[in-house]
């Protein structure tokens, strides 16, 4: 990859998995297992998501990680999606792993999946990108 990074997508967990009224909330464990699952074929291909996505991230290999939260902390990790848990707000902990991935890597690119505004406006502080769950969950 001539030394540059891969580029990274943090996925919002309880956002993404929350924008779709397909029942979550009555097994939110495993419809972030299923999200996940889903991420770890977007790990190697790159997102399918339309015009919101950066062109960068339409094309694989991607460093994704799901930030989970409440009832999903125990999903565990996959090869291919990194899970970091919030034991907390897990929108505190999306904008504590991107500041400190900026701090570690500046010139990487980032790219947050979320619908949150307010997170959206406080990952932009650290030069990350934003787009909806659309990205991430195609159709």
């Amino acid at each position: 990859m001539g030394g540059a990074a891969v580029a990274l997508v943090v996925v919002d967990g309880a956002n993404v998995v929350g924008s779709v009224p397909d029942g979550w909330w009555r097994d939110r464990h495993g419809a972030t297992e299923r999200l996940r699952d889903a991420l770890v074929g977007m790990a190697e291909a790159g997102l399918p998501g339309g015009g919101s996505v950066p062109e960068w991230a339409r094309r694989g290999p991607l460093d994704v990680v799901l930030v989970v939260e409440g009832a999903a902390r125990g999903v565990a990790e996959v090869p291919g999606v990194r899970v970091v848990r919030a034991s907390g707000s897990g929108d505190d902990r999306i904008v504590e792993f991107v500041a400190a991935e900026h701090a570690r890597t500046p010139a990487r690119r980032c790219l947050v999946v979320t619908a949150d505004r307010g997170l959206r406006e406080r990952v932009r502080a650290f030069a990350a990108e934003v787009t909806g769950s659309r990205a991430v969950r195609p159709g």
